[in-house]
């Protein structure tokens, strides 16, 4: 089957489609060892040699990553340029180059998933799936009902309306408030924005799952394989048919 030259490094896990156009025009992809600079460039990934800076790219092993970060990680690879530490140093012993489907902010924890399949990964974060994210808050203050209702409802930011497709109080803790909260959009900072505009500043906050996809009890810091019935469901919800 043939498959769009950036399509096919993206699903190798070389880098994102936007940047495999770039190496395209740069010429530094070449296939069956000629420089190719034409971004409609299909290739066949059983028959034909796709090179990026001379260095042959293979198709690698499938790996689908589910990561409980900490708190004070940023959710990017490599080092940070001001030191802070990053995701990476906790995935080291995973032998394939796989990468994060989205981010949290350097303060929040939880779920996240990590791949180096980039069909998945673009399927995941595109809006037309609406592939909901949930999370918990905890806000300062008490949340009352007449504001909870008000929040069902949604309300105006400085980049659009928003509304989320649920949320609900889980409990108080002392004068403070435990929120369940569900977004299917990624627009920055959604959820610490929606809740401040009601006056109550997120405190803390957890991703919990991304669609079929639950944390459950992984451990702060530590990383598991998703299981071929997670996998199902996955690809079930973002239209794709999982091959085992």
């Amino acid at each position: 089957m043939l498959v769009r030259l950036n399509r096919f490094l993206s699903m190798c896990g070389v880098t994102s489609r936007r940047k495999a156009d770039r190496l395209i025009q740069e010429g530094r992809v070449k296939v069956n060892g000629k420089v190719v600079r034409e971004l409609g460039t299909k290739v066949d990934p059983q028959k034909d040699v796709v090179e990026v800076d001379g260095k042959r790219v293979k198709v690698p092993k499938r790996r689908y990553i589910m990561l409980n970060k900490p708190c004070c990680y940023l959710t990017q690879l490599g080092r940070s340029q001001d030191g802070r530490k990053t995701i990476e140093e906790l995935i080291k012993d995973i032998p394939e180059r796989v990468f994060p489907v989205g981010r949290l902010d350097y303060n929040t924890e939880g779920l996240l998933i990590l791949t180096n399949d980039g069909e998945l990964a673009n399927r995941i974060l595109h809006p037309r799936y609406k592939l909901p994210k949930v999370y918990l808050a905890l806000v300062k203050g008490k949340v009352t009902p007449k504001t909870l209702k008000d929040m069902e409802r949604g309300t105006e930011l400085e980049d659009g309306f928003a509304k989320p497709d649920g949320v609900r109080i889980v409990r108080y803790e002392g004068d403070n408030t435990l929120l369940e909260i569900v977004f299917h959009e990624g627009r920055k900072h959604i959820v610490k924005r929606f809740l401040g505009s009601f006056g109550h500043k997120v405190l803390k906050l957890k991703r919990t799952a991304i669609g079929p996809i639950k944390l459950g009890k992984l451990p702060v810091g530590k990383w598991r394989d998703l299981t071929p019935s997670e996998l199902k469901s996955l690809f079930r919800a973002v239209d794709l048919k999982y091959k085992s």
